[in-house]
């Protein structure tokens, strides 16, 4: 009789619970540094092997669904969608994040931190503006944007070439039948490591509990719990009701298909370094592989719902930290700053801190203030990731429900 297979949700599962545990057991006894010398090393060669197939992965099966589509029309009305229902969960994920840091602050429960601005300080990326944003989004060095890995530039490469390639016609039969190639042989070398991914799992979170784990949210405890619960409100009623409406999918099947995904990204803190994951997930679940393979990488640089939430929640606590009181207009420019700025956030690990820092100075917060909560912005960042991660199956879900009713 053959021996049952434990499926991967719940290898990666097993791995998170382990890695707690192992990571209590080590930070509780001292023993901490052997999480960072011995066990974080094995992360990281995991998500390095996970950020060397991101890009192929991005502009293989971006390329390779444009073609699958046959018909740039398609495309255009997959890419309107996708942005439309990004900047709309974006939105309301503003709101959520400002009314939840509103109630926690006039209840008196955000804690009086300035005190301590001293003992940290961060120095802002400098953000140059819209314009400066959209040059950006085209590359003049293709190579360049694949070794810095700067997705909305390979997103871009991967349009310019799938419409060309598209538009050649028969001239173009062999650069199909190459793409078609690469993207079976890509897809083979994504299984391989995503089977990994208990191992990335389990030697990252011994490392974040040991030396990131409960003495160090102290005081910063509520405002943590603040954003938590506008991340679980907005994957509950905005993803989940989303699924429900428009693809008729149960929340308990959404959130059951989407659990992998979502473990991982809560661990690795990089929606790119997920999107393999996320695209087995999303594939499984009934969305469309083409239509998968065109939003997934679009949401891993246009969806940052919880970046949004993050951020609004941090202003809010940042403003009653250095003795501000927000007015309804500045939280209206606290909604459209985040929005905007969501769509230029890379997603890797730490990116909300440079586009917070262009909230802060947008309402004219010291940005120094940000040094307040450096200590946990990776536990920040486990649950926005998370988030973010659960909007791009959403949305791929959605959009191929919307694409498989208009071809009827």
């Amino acid at each position: 009789m053959k021996k049952k297979k434990i499926s991967l949700p719940l290898q990666i599962l097993l791995a998170l619970i382990l890695g707690i545990v192992v990571g209590v057991l080590l930070g509780s006894t001292g023993l901490k540094d052997i999480t960072t010398d011995y066990l974080k090393p094995f992360g990281d060669i995991f998500v390095n092997l996970l950020k060397f197939i991101v890009v192929p992965v991005v502009l293989i099966s971006m390329i390779d669904g444009i073609l699958s589509m046959d018909d740039m029309k398609k495309v255009g009305a997959v890419g309107w969608k996708t942005v439309l229902y990004f900047l709309c969960t974006t939105a309301i994920a503003c709101v959520i994040g400002l009314a939840l840091a509103n109630a926690f602050h006039g209840a008196g429960l955000f804690p009086d931190l300035s005190g301590e601005l001293g003992s940290a300080t961060y120095e802002a990326a400098e953000f140059g503006g819209f314009m400066s944003t959209l040059v950006g989004i085209f590359p003049s060095n293709m190579w360049e944007a694949f070794r810095t890995a700067n997705m909305l530039q390979v997103i871009v490469i991967a349009l310019f070439f799938g419409g060309a390639i598209m538009a050649a016609g028969e001239k173009g039969k062999l650069c199909r039948d190459l793409v078609s190639s690469f993207n079976e042989v890509i897809n083979r070398l994504m299984e391989f490591i995503i089977a990994l991914s208990p191992i990335g799992v389990f030697t990252y979170m011994s490392w974040v509990v040991a030396n990131q784990g409960a003495e160090i949210l102290g005081s910063l405890a509520l405002v943590l719990g603040c954003a938590y619960i506008g991340y679980i409100l907005h994957a509950v009623v905005v993803y989940s009701f989303s699924a429900k409406m428009f693809a008729g999918m149960s929340p308990l099947r959404f959130f059951k298909g989407a659990a992998a995904a979502m473990m991982f990204a809560f661990t690795t803190t990089s929606s790119a370094a997920t999107l393999p994951v996320s695209k087995e997930c999303a594939e499984n679940m009934g969305a469309d592989r083409d239509v998968a393979a065109f939003v997934l990488p679009l949401g891993a640089t246009v969806n940052m719902d919880g970046t949004a939430i993050y951020q609004c929640v941090a202003t809010v606590f940042l403003a009653a930290c250095s003795g501000m009181e927000l007015t309804l207009g500045q939280m209206v420019l606290v909604v459209v700053t985040a929005t905007l700025a969501s769509i230029g956030t890379a997603g890797v690990s730490g990116a909300g801190m440079i586009m917070l820092a262009m909230v802060l100075e947008a309402i004219s917060i010291p940005v120094d203030y940000i040094g307040l909560i450096v200590a946990v912005d990776r536990l920040f960042d486990m649950g926005r990731t998370c988030l973010n991660v659960t909007g791009d199956i959403a949305c791929s879900i959605c959009v191929s429900k919307w694409e498989s009713k208009k071809s009827l």
